[in-house]
């Protein structure tokens, strides 16, 4: 029987394999003859893929912006190791970390920026950043005064709303204005990096670059040419250091003609002031072309694996005939290297999604867009693909289980899965962990109880407890915050690894954003849920670029990602083809599904 406890069981129970990269690697007891051992080559994937070009065989542009802005939003916790570098384990590796401070919020520069455009400022205090600073943006136009009402001083410069100089609402148009370099001023990394993140909310990202570069020109003019030159050399350093940043955080805006248009129109307007500031726009054009180039392959790659995969071998189609298929354990029986494997994929995926793919995938929600077009033309591709992994992964390990005609065969193989989960936990892979409890859990497989019989369960059901979906996740989520600890105090690159449970971090953006409106009763635009998103999205963004440290093993990789696998359909044929229907209920669905498929076999 699949494991039904309410998940009673405590990790000390539980002897992690170590994560060190220069401890031996453990025995595998599914051995059974030479398996193929990891490439040591440094080559990637080695040519692995042969339906399309490798689409992970592309070098990374560097990106000197996510390293440094992503650290100003997120916060350093204190220092913390969950990893046990003597094999044992006592306690639970996580569950010891303390509860990480909140981030503090991000003034966004200097408040008097917004007051050199504005008419009018007041000053009041107030016990709460909300309705106070509402209060005092509304109030903006009245005289100064000054309240007392227990602690925190909230400040209106003109249509930006401060509380303790950290910027909580401001009109759309303000927050344009303040987007724009002068020169003696520059935005905050932070507040460029939240409000090119989330102004698409409210208009495009064309528009907007549009609006930036117009009023960085107009600032300049003064009617006198020479000194409009001049000015305009002064400030064009900052103007191109605005969009390195952004072509460098969100280069997939520029898949946008437009956008590029528009680069191009300011290049040719920044050589003719400054010829440093022009090869920097040179430089800056040829490194975002090479990433969107890296990703139209990436994109093309992945289309034709997806295809290989799909296809319907007659191996796949009968269990008698399974023999002439490869199992899991043929291509890899080391569940430490196959953990490693599934790190490199998970990696190699996270790499190409963008921050603004999280915003994209609820903008068209906003009843104050004007530009659905965009956003229908701008799929979440790359953020799309990584969540079709995950399901992939899981029907594979419910396609690996269900295929072998013996039982202690499928016993093994549900061993070696649970095996594979252990080491995805402790290298900090946690989507491939709730990837493969997901697809032991299957009803297909639930359904296995001859099979589960033979299997120890202790291992699966403390998993299951680190996975827990009770109280919000809170055993995972206190997992979570202990690799990212982790992570930022590593003394090796495997300790920097943390990929979370992918479908949940999309969860909390998604409810983060449907529980806080984006503008307030007065028409500003909400800032503080702008800052909150802000920090979700960067903790991604310090994660997707951690390079994954372990061997390739470029058959194992293309075994993982080309393999077809049984639809939810099969997978229920093919469970009760291993044990029978227990009850008349099953019996019919068998019937119905040998009939539906032979159906679809024979219309195909």
């Amino acid at each position: 029987m699949p494991p039904t406890t309410p998940y009673a069981g405590k990790f000390s129970t539980c002897v992690p394999y170590s994560n060190n990269n220069n401890h031996p690697q453990p025995h595998s007891p599914y051995r059974s003859g030479t398996a193929p051992k990891p490439s040591k080559e440094n080559n990637i994937y080695n040519g692995g893929y042969s339906a399309a070009e490798n689409p992970y065989d592309i070098p990374q542009p560097h990106c000197s912006y996510r390293s440094s802005s992503v650290s100003s939003v997120a916060t350093k916790e204190q220092h913390h190791h969950y990893n046990n570098n003597n094999g044992s384990c006592s306690e639970n590796p996580y569950a010891s970390s303390p509860q990480p401070r909140s981030p503090q919020q991000h003034s966004s520069s200097c408040p008097g920026r917004a007051h050199r455009h504005t008419s009018s400022t007041t000053t009041t205090t107030s016990s709460s950043s909300g309705s106070g600073s509402e209060q005092s943006c509304r109030n903006n136009a009245a005289p100064g005064k000054t309240r007392f009402y227990g602690h925190g001083i909230t400040a209106s410069y003109g249509e930006m709303c401060y509380h303790d100089n950290s910027l909580v609402s401001a009109s759309l148009e303000a927050l344009i204005q303040h987007l724009v370099p002068t020169v003696d001023y520059y935005p905050d990394r932070s507040y460029v990096f939240t409000f090119l993140l989330s102004s698409r909310l409210f208009l495009h990202p064309y528009e907007l670059m549009t609006r930036v570069c117009h009023l960085c020109v107009e600032q300049q003019r003064s009617g006198d040419a020479l000194l409009d030159k001049i000015r305009f050399r002064e400030v064009a350093p900052k103007l191109v250091q605005l969009l390195t940043e952004w072509t460098e955080t969100f280069p997939y805006d520029f898949r946008d003609e437009r956008m590029m248009r528009c680069l191009k129109d300011m290049t040719h307007h920044v050589a003719r002031g400054d010829e440093y500031s022009w090869r920097a726009m040179q430089q800056m054009t040829q490194r975002l072309i090479k990433r969107l180039s890296a990703l139209g392959q990436y994109e093309e790659a992945v289309a034709a694996l997806n295809a290989v995969a799909a296809e319907r071998p007659a191996a796949l189609k009968s269990k008698q005939a399974s023999g002439q298929r490869s199992d899991i354990l043929s291509v890899c029986d080391d569940p430490f290297v196959l953990a490693q494997q599934l790190t490199h994929i998970e990696l190699d995926r996270l790499s190409f999604i963008g921050p603004e793919e999280f915003i994209q995938t609820f903008a068209m929600k906003d009843p104050l867009e004007n530009h659905k077009g965009f956003f229908r033309k701008r799929k979440t591709s790359n953020l799309e693909a990584y969540v079709n992994w995950f399901n992939r992964l899981s029907f594979l390990v419910a396609t690996e289980i269900c295929m072998p005609v013996k039982k202690k065969h499928r016993a093994r193989i549900i061993e070696f899965f649970i095996d594979v989960a252990q080491e995805c936990f402790n290298i900090g892979n946690f989507n491939s962990l709730m990837a493969i409890i997901t697809g032991m859990n299957m009803s297909p497989i639930a359904r296995l109880k001859k099979t589960w019989s033979k299997v120890n369960t202790d291992k699966f059901e403390i998993l299951e407890h680190q996975m827990d979906p009770s109280s919000n996740f809170s055993n995972y989520r206190t997992a979570l915050r202990g690799a990212t600890q982790r992570s930022e105090t590593a003394h090796s690159s495997q300790e920097k690894i943390v990929i979370p449970f992918f479908s949940l971090l999309i969860k909390d953006i998604y409810f983060l954003n449907e529980g806080c409106s984006s503008r307030l009763a007065n028409g500003h635009i909400n800032f503080e849920k702008l800052w909150e998103l802000a920090k979700q999205v960067s903790e991604f963004l310090v994660w997707r670029q951690v390079v994954c440290p372990f061997d390739r093993d470029r058959r194992i990789l293309q075994y993982l990602v080309t393999t077809p696998v049984y639809t939810e359909d099969e997978l229920h044929l093919a469970s009760y083809e291993s044990e029978g229907p227990e009850n008349n209920m099953e019996k019919d669905s068998r019937r119905s599904l040998r009939s539906s498929l032979l159906h679809r076999e024979n219309r195909s």
